[in-house]
This record gives structure tokens, sequence and C-alpha cells, in this order.
């Protein structure tokens, strides 16, 4: 077990965080498929390194100098020796790359970690599977073998209640389907901020959806070579800002404000409607909260910004009064189960937490130290690194988990750890 070093004093720091893998492994989707691009501030961590190797033995020519990727030749779409590709615990680099497998001719078996293979894909391979392509699966879980086969555009329905990755896998793809794709979204449509992302992506390299309600349309066509900076990640940059928000004392997010586009910049607005005061100062946001005067509860639908739930969640157990969190049923299937495994962690440590159908509700009040499990998920960990600083005696299983996102997160928000 880490023990978390407890640190009282009011914040006073500049965090810069890593790049947007969300943005970085779409990126490198849509560059790899181009080639002649290059892609820069792509994060270290585990997923986009996955994703790299990924594309690299797919055919693109890849260079990699510090933090940006340089593309040369596009990923040979006419291999057909069998091939197989590790996506380790990258749930967004597996389901991508599923979605690439099928425009290749040859047969590309993809696979990952024991957590991962547990993760559903069924909707997606369904909707590969109707539009031609041949793919063998055992359970709609990893691993799963794909190729071109006859894979052709028309129309293609989805479900969009379980992961917007299944939608932007396809979306990526569509431009090299004959006809291009029409993409009918059925049911309610979670994550759609994801969904909006991807189209800036795909503008970027020259292919332009066009997304009214839930029918998204891609025409045929192929992305042009282009060089893209990855914007901050926005998720990452909520444990900063919470930890400001907990403790007391300011925060500097440089060039923060690049990431407004991403869904969970909505840390920001929520921040400064529980009572810390944000500035903008150039592209960087700075938040600051006066430690004398208490956080307030603020109820929040995060269909649309997931990923800051556990973050959210680290808020409103040092906040006044209760704390809903809804819209969220479908993020029992991430890294963890982060409705259920969140809950038990927290109340491990005195937090008042209760599971909803789709969501949670956390009461403000006493928390005390305790051993807490990761459950193999970055984002647990790194709000319970926010917790730790406050709380005296919060020990975490795995410390190194953040490698997912943020290989560098303990040293650059200057959170000290023991064993």
């Amino acid at each position: 077990m880490a023990i978390i070093q407890s640190n009282r004093g009011l914040v006073a720091a500049t965090i810069t965080v890593p790049g947007s893998k969300s943005l970085a492994n779409r990126a490198l989707i849509i560059g790899g498929l181009a080639g002649h691009s290059a892609i820069s501030n792509v994060p270290d961590g585990d997923d986009c390194v996955a994703m790299v190797r990924a594309i690299t033995a797919l055919g693109a020519g890849i260079g990699v100098s510090g933090s940006t990727v340089a593309i040369g030749e596009a990923i040979d779409r006419e291999r057909t020796s069998p091939l197989t590709l590790d996506a380790q615990l990258a749930g967004t680099t597996s389901r991508f790359l599923v979605g690439l497998a099928s425009v290749i001719a040859g047969p590309t078996t993809i696979s990952g970690e024991e957590a991962l293979r547990r993760r559903p894909m069924g909707d997606l391979l369904d909707a590969l599977t109707a539009s031609g392509a041949h793919v063998v699966s055992a359970d709609g879980r990893l691993p799963v073998t794909i190729s071109r086969a006859g894979m052709s555009g028309g129309n293609v329905s989805i479900p969009g209640r379980v992961s917007s990755q299944f939608i932007s896998a396809l979306m990526m793809i569509a431009p090299y389907l004959a006809g291009g794709l029409v993409l009918n979204i059925e049911g309610d449509q979670v994550s759609a901020s994801y969904i909006a992302l991807t189209a800036s992506v795909m503008r970027h390299f020259g292919v332009n959806p066009t997304i009214r309600g839930s029918r998204i349309e891609i025409p045929h066509g192929s992305y042009r070579p282009a060089n893209y900076e990855v914007a901050p990640d926005a998720s990452s940059a909520s444990y900063p800002l919470a930890m400001a928000a907990v403790r007391g004392g300011t925060v500097r997010v440089p060039r923060l404000r690049r990431a407004t586009d991403q869904g969970d910049y909505r840390i920001v607005q929520l921040l400064e409607q529980s009572g810390c005061t944000i500035a903008a100062d150039g592209e960087d946001i700075v938040l600051t909260r006066d430690p004398s005067k208490p956080l307030q509860a603020v109820n929040v639908d995060m269909r649309d910004c997931s990923d800051l739930v556990p973050t959210w969640a680290i808020v409103a157990a040092f906040s006044t009064g209760a704390t809903r969190i809804s819209g969220i049923g479908f993020i029992r299937n991430k890294e963890s189960d982060r409705i259920g495994d969140l809950a038990n962690e927290l109340r491990k440590l005195g937090v008042q937490i209760t599971e909803l159908d789709d969501g949670l509700e956390i009461i403000g009040g006493e928390i005390h130290g305790g051993e807490v499990r990761t459950h193999d998920d970055h984002r647990l960990a790194m709000a319970f690194g926010v917790l730790g600083t406050v709380i005296d005696g919060v020990s975490l299983d795995d410390r190194a988990v953040v490698s997912k996102s943020w290989p560098s997160y303990w040293e650059t928000m200057g959170i000290a750890t023991s064993s």
C-alpha cells in the first residue's frame, strides 16, 4: 500500500496537465489513415503508447520526438497477413482499433488484459457485421478478429446507451466505405460531447461529418495529411482544480482554455457554482478558493462528462449538503464499476454515499483515513490522491495505475506517497 502524505496547507501552484488522450487517439487513427501528418502534445500515458504501437504494427511509418508523433507512410489497408494487436487496458484504443481493422483486407486480432476483455463491445461488433465486415468473437468482447471482407457504407443503426466510443469508431472509418456512411443512433445517447470531438478532428483532416440530432452523415472520401496539436486534457485538469477547491488556495492550469470544446471542461463551471472563483488569464484558467467559505453542494447530470464523476464525488464529500450525480448508469462498464467501486471505497473513509439507479448521492461530512483500492482504474487513483492530501492516513493499493493517462501524476501534482 502507498500512504498519501496529507498537506493541509493552501494550494499555491501552477500545474500543467497532459494532452487529451481522447483527442490524441482520434488524431493518431485519422493521421495514420491520412499519412504524412504530425500529431503534437501527445500524452505519454499507456493508452496512447498502445495506440502508437498499434498503428506502427499496421504499417504506418512512425517517428516519435518528445511529445510529437510524426507519421510518414499511411496505414497499410491492403495487408493480407494475420496480425495481433495488444490494447493492454485501453478501452478507447481497443474500440477504435476494432473499427479500423474493418477497413483492412487481412485478419487483425485485437486483444488486451483481463479487465479490458470484460468490457462489452457487442453493439460495435454487430454494426460492423451488418456493414459486411468479417467478425469473429466468442461473446461480444475481446479478443476479436476482424477483416474487411464485404465491408461497405450505407445506413447503419447503433444504440447510443453504452459507449460513444462505438459511434466514434464507425465515424472515423466512414470515409473509406463505398458511398460513405449514415449512422442512426438509437435511444438515449451518452457522452455526446465525444461525438463532437470526433467530428472536429475529422474536419481538421478534411472530412466534414454532418450531425443532425441522432443522425450522422459522413461522405465517402479520404483524409488529407495535416498537422494537429492536441489540446490539454480537461478531465486531467479536474484533479488540480479540485485539489485547490477542497484545500483552499490558488491553482493555475496553463492553456486550459484550449479545452473548452471537451465535455469535461464543465468542471470549471461546476467549481464556480460550488463557491470557487474562476479567472481566465490569456489561455490559462486560475481557480481560487477562500477556505473560510464552505463549498456548496451542486447537483449535476454527468452523462456528457462522466470521467468527472470520481473527481466530483471527492468535491461533494467536502461540500455542505447533499450532492446528486445522475445520468451515469453506463459507467459501471468503465475500467472499473465506477459507481459501485467508487461508492464502496469512499464508504471505507466514512463518506456518506448512496448508489442510485443512474448515479450517486453524497452527503458532505466527517471523513477519516483508511485503505482504498483503485480497481485498476486510473481515475479512481487520481481522485483518491486529491482526497488524501486533505485527510490523514489514506493509502492506495496501486499508485502506478495512473500511468494509463498521466504517468507523472504524483510528481506533477506535488502529492507525496510513502510505503
